[in-house]
């Protein structure tokens, strides 16, 4: 299935129906400022480990991300920022980065990094955003490019194309556009600040 939704005016009631498919364990690629994800509610570890699949790796190797619909509701899932970091996310968010940060008791193990980490975006995507504000709680995401693929990365842009190749996999797929090719900066926040990736986002936090 595939659902059409505009960024800016994102359709209400469709945005309902997606959160209630994840919600229930399913499992939607949706749009955001870089890259299409694939993604689903942190409560469902089948979900995740479906995921997985779709990437080619096992759930313990998988490198998520957690996408929040705001820095406050990232907050509750990491552990306290000093001062200095708080300002870079809040300054950086919403926006095209990954920020590395230390997992609190909030984040299921499954999800964290082997170094007890998680990586926290805020998409500036408004169909991303209200499917999240709608659920309740984050997402857990990672992008749609399978682990070792060299397909263009044009392939992995245009929603319908990513349909014709997932739609027996996925439960539904959100139309938001011809999506970007550059992914997420990342940046480690978990000791210092240290550029890891860089992406879409700007690096000039010195």
């Amino acid at each position: 299935m595939i659902v059409k939704l505009y960024n800016g005016n994102p359709n209400v009631r469709e945005v309902r129906h997606i959160a209630d498919i994840l919600r229930a364990g399913g499992i939607a690629i949706l749009p955001t400022d870089t890259l299409y994800c694939f993604a689903c509610s942190m409560e469902h570890k089948k979900a995740a480990e479906t995921i997985a699949q779709l990437k080619g790796y096992k759930l313990k190797q998988a490198k998520y991300s957690m996408l929040c619909e705001s820095l406050s509701q990232a907050s509750e899932y990491v552990r306290a920022m000093d001062k200095d970091t708080f300002a870079l996310l809040k300054a950086c968010l919403p926006g095209p980065y990954t920020f590395i940060m230390e997992a609190s008791g909030s984040v299921p193990r499954n999800y964290q990094n082997a170094n007890k980490t998680i990586g926290i975006r805020v998409p500036e995507n408004d169909i991303t955003r209200a499917v999240i504000q709608e659920l309740g709680s984050p997402l857990i995401a990672t992008s749609v490019r399978p682990l070792g693929e060299e397909d263009e990365p044009e392939n992995y842009c245009d929603p319908e194309l990513i349909h014709d190749r997932f739609e027996s996999r996925v439960d539904v797929v959100v139309d938001g556009g011809i999506a970007d090719t550059d992914p997420s900066t990342v940046v480690d926040c978990s000791d210092g600040i240290e550029l890891v990736r860089q992406g879409k986002g700007a690096f000039n936090f010195e």
